[in-house]
């Protein structure tokens, strides 16, 4: 079977199953053919071929912790190693806590201040691994000074707390009788003297003080709008349940999804709300987002197509690693050094020290002449990978907003390893969230493949099922689009599934002399994808 046509006559004649026998049959015999000097044509034509990257399953690189500062890195891979768990999820949970320490607070400008364009310090980071991955123990540890944090102020503002509330509690009392005793006032001039009196104590009632609280888990729309109002503007939310998709999807009203307070909370946008039951006007929201959810919560998600069409899922920063259930040795303890632990802590509450309680104007770093220009070429590099046939097309709406993302993670990295006290983001800290972004840009193709967001990968995933179904090694393109014309109504989306193909080693295009007539386009599947290769 020199010819790879003959190929498909076998399919033809007992079917596409002969075409994998075959295969498998000759990869199977290729060693003792090559010893022998003997190259068996079939494998010949399967040891010039890659090994394939099946659509939606791309292979993402490992997120190391060394990205991180110094003592954040070493907290984070003391957690990884205790809890044996992928480095790519204590690094992302990592970065989402230090921007709830941070965000509201700080903004990063690359221009410099003056300029007007600038980024809030909010991030959305999500880890998706299977049941059973201990995500809520990395969460845990990781979080734990935050929690400890808010008990420490809750104790340090008990008194104050009560005796406000008491305070607040006998003018609301006052305020009550006073305009029961204008109502029955029996002249002007006295109902206006009780009037004066009201306005005196609504004047005079202290400002309602509130135990600051960081970060929350299970929250509705609306009463996130609330917490905003009520914590200077800031709110982070760090979970492993996927609860608050269900949220955002409209669990709590009546179906319809309920978007606008998340999207305003990234970008920092205004928020007004004057609505019956109540009113919400925050000036600058900033809202952070660390989760850890199973790979089949992204897969639901998709069933809401406003998810992707709002921007919301280009919001997140994914992380897709490779899951090590089933190989982690269960008589191995490791605990985290209690050394390590207390730095962390000690390093992440000087991060909070002179958080206010009020929302005030946020302090902007710029980036150095050497970041900036770090910065820019990545950016430009992202840009030129966005248009038409561009690796980035099919994500183009998650890599625009990758280098924003990336002056976010620089800034952070910045203020955890210099301090509050920085004056600017260096070069190293933006080359490392360069490093990390760039490591990223193969996690976002997994994750959205995962969520069936790309396009282009389920119309390549059509065309090899139909191939491998039909037993076909090779077809030209007009039987491709006329075997599948419900899918493909233009030539122009069937190239796009076959150029991604090409790209993935998954089949090779070939143009052949037609007497005379426009060459046909010729398509040549992989053939280890007929023995499951992959």
């Amino acid at each position: 079977m020199s010819d790879r046509s003959d190929f498909n006559d076998l399919a033809r004649e007992v079917g596409g199953g002969a075409v994998v026998k075959t295969i498998a049959a000759a990869l199977e015999s290729a060693p003792a053919k090559r010893q022998g000097g003997e190259a068996a044509p079939v494998v010949s034509i399967a040891e010039n071929w890659p090994d394939p990257i099946l659509p939606g399953k791309v292979p993402v690189p490992e997120i190391p912790v060394d990205v991180l500062p110094t003592w954040v890195r070493t907290m984070a891979a003391a957690v990884s190693e205790s809890t044996q768990t992928p480095p790519a999820m204590a690094v992302m949970m990592a970065l989402s806590v230090l921007a709830t320490c941070l965000h509201r607070r700080f903004e990063v400008a690359p221009w410099g201040e003056d300029d007007g364009y600038t980024e809030p310090l909010s991030l959305w980071t999500l880890t998706a691994l299977p049941s059973g991955s201990r995500k809520t123990a990395v969460i845990g540890a990781l979080a734990a000074p935050l929690i400890h944090w808010e008990k420490l102020e809750r104790d340090r503002l008990r008194l104050e707390i009560a005796r406000t509330h008491a305070a607040r509690l006998v003018a609301k009392k006052r305020i009550e009788k006073l305009t029961r005793d204008a109502v029955n006032a029996e002249n002007d001039q006295d109902r206006e003297r009780i009037r004066q009196m009201i306005e005196d104590e609504e004047a005079g009632m202290p400002a309602e003080v509130r135990a600051p609280r960081l970060f929350t888990g299970d929250v509705t729309a609306e009463r996130l709008q609330g917490l905003l109002v009520e914590h200077a503007e800031r709110m982070a939310v760090l979970s492993d349940e996927a609860g608050i998709f269900l949220i955002m999807a409209g669990m709590y009203s009546g179906g319809m999804a309920s978007l606008d307070v998340f999207l305003q909370g990234h970008a920092g946008m205004p928020m007004r709300v004057d609505r019956a039951d109540r009113c919400a006007h925050v000036d600058r929201p900033a809202l952070t987002f660390g989760l850890a959810l199973q790979p089949g919560v992204l897969a639901d998600v998709a069933s809401s197509r406003r998810f992707r069409d709002s921007g919301l899922l280009a919001r997140f920063l994914y992380a897709m690693p490779e899951s090590n259930v089933g190989r982690r040795d269960v008589r191995r303890r490791s605990s985290i050094p209690s050394t390590v632990q207390r730095e962390y802590e000690a390093c992440l509450h000087n991060l909070l020290d002179g958080r206010q309680s009020v929302a005030s104007k946020p302090r902007v770093l710029a980036m150095t002449d050497p970041a900036r220009e770090a910065w820019l070429d990545f950016a430009a590099e992202i840009e030129t990978q966005q248009g038409e046939r561009g690796v980035l097309e099919s994500i183009a709406d998650w890599s625009s907003k990758l280098p924003g993302a990336a002056a976010r993670i620089a800034a952070l990295l910045e203020l955890a390893e210099t301090g509050v006290a920085a004056e600017s983001v260096s070069l190293v800290a933006t080359e490392n969230a360069i490093r990390l972004c760039r490591l990223l840009i193969d996690h976002a193709h997994a994750a959205f493949g995962l969520l069936g967001a790309d396009a282009i990968d389920a119309d390549a995933a059509a065309i090899v099922g139909w191939s491998k179904a039909s037993g076909l090694l090779s077809f030209n393109r007009r039987d491709c689009q006329r075997a599948m014309e419900g899918r493909f109504r233009t030539v122009a989306r069937l190239d796009k599934a076959l150029e991604r193909l090409v790209q993935s080693d998954v089949s090779r295009i070939d143009k052949m002399p037609n007497k005379g007539a426009p060459p046909t386009t010729m398509i040549r599947m992989n053939p280890k994808l007929f023995v499951d290769f992959v």
